[in-house]
């Protein structure tokens, strides 16, 4: 089936949640799409941690001063801060500052917590990766979606289950309170393509594996992750309350419409709230803390943590599809695995380096690429070898 075309409205609204970054293998599924682990990229020059802090710095002046970026900033190494920072306004209405405690919009990074939530439900023996949608989802309305598409495709976005942005949404997307508005709203759509036969991000599919956490566990999403990820992760400050309700030090997003050059909040392009693919909130700290959490099998025990973190697919960005992450190690083990997140006034990353045990963490409240811009210079210039 050949998807219909996009409007620039609704390719403008698809950057809230998308930016964009064996203890039992017989629960592995085997993947159709082809795996191929990269060379190792070309030795480059790197900066000491200190030399690369500087840089920071002069670069976060930089941003600043030219008002392309507003937000916090975090660089720990084996869990110990080396740089934290914010910067600019959190609300240019009250004049109120970004601090280390503002909770920022996170767009897609939800997509990290959804994909902890559902691989602890395969640890427990819940939720099989190579079941079809269809056993969780008993009264999914299109049978060729429930019968074909798997769990493993949907948390490694190669199920052809498409995105949720489009006119029909933009007209409704304040009236989506809970996930099952989005699937009467989608449902009946076929797929984009066959099941396993290439990679294409879907904000749709990780809106179906939240779907699949409160039939498997009788919860809502929201509780089910603040009980098993947030609490158990010390992460206080995170969560995904409707815009419309009042979160103390939740910052506003700010964006510059086309042709404008004046800030404006970001309130008309934000849904009710956000969801299992993206749109919640958090800190700096809190993300940091999930890092920590992750890495030291806090939330899932160490074959799941590894199942996780590892790239199973290649995607159109250069890196390697994990569950709920992207995969930008090299055969060596060096580099990242995390995510990003971007929409109209939000930009946010996260990047945990395994091997060398640095994270580090930006989080804006202006549009991409606000954070982006800074994560990449500390991809770039620690010695995270």
């Amino acid at each position: 089936m050949v998807r219909p075309t996009r409007s620039p409205l609704a390719i403008l609204a698809a950057l809230f949640f998308n930016l964009a970054f064996a203890q039992n293998p017989a629960q592995v599924p085997e993947s159709p799409v082809r795996v191929v682990r990269r060379p190792d990229a070309p030795a480059i020059p790197r900066l000491s941690e200190a030399d690369a802090v500087a840089g920071l710095r002069d670069l976060i002046d930089t941003r600043v001063s030219a008002e392309r970026f507003a937000g916090a900033v975090l660089v720990a190494k084996d869990s110990q801060v080396v740089f934290e920072g914010a910067y600019g306004l959190a609300d240019r209405a009250a004049g109120i500052p970004n601090t280390l405690d503002t909770r920022f919009g996170i767009g897609s990074m939800n997509k990290m917590f959804t994909a902890v939530s559902i691989l602890q439900l395969v640890q427990a023996g819940r939720v099989n990766l190579t079941d079809p949608l269809g056993t969780y989802i008993d009264d999914y309305p299109n049978d060729d979606v429930a019968e074909q598409v798997t769990i493993h495709h949907l948390l490694t976005h190669t199920g052809g289950t498409g995105d949720i942005f489009s006119q029909e949404y933009l007209a409704v997307m304040k009236n989506l309170r809970v996930l099952d508005d989005y699937m009467s709203l989608i449902g009946e759509r076929d797929l984009a393509f066959e099941p396993g036969e290439r990679w294409e991000y879907s904000n749709y599919g990780f809106i179906l594996l939240g779907i699949v956490i409160e039939r498997v566990t009788g919860e809502s999403y929201y509780d089910y992750v603040l009980e098993n990820v947030y609490d158990p992760a010390d992460m206080a400050s995170s969560g995904s309350e409707p815009e419309d309700q009042r979160v103390e030090s939740r910052s506003v997003g700010y964006m510059k419409p086309r042709g404008s050059d004046s800030w404006e909040p970001n309130t008309d392009w934000m849904p009710y709230r956000g969801n299992s693919a993206g749109g919640g909130y958090s800190t700096v700290g809190d993300l940091l803390r999930f890092a920590k959490a992750l890495k030291n099998q806090e939330l899932l025990d160490a074959y799941h943590t590894n199942l996780m973190i590892a790239g199973q697919v290649e995607t159109a960005r250069g890196s390697k599809q994990a569950y709920g992450l992207q995969d930008s190690r090299g055969a060596d083990g060096t580099g990242a695995v995390g995510h990003g997140g971007g929409a109209p006034g939000i930009n946010g990353n996260l990047k945990i380096y395994p091997k060398s045990g640095y994270v580090t963490v930006v989080l804006a409240n202006l549009s991409p690429p606000a954070a982006t811009e800074l994560s990449n210079y500390l991809d770039s210039t620690l010695p995270i070898r």
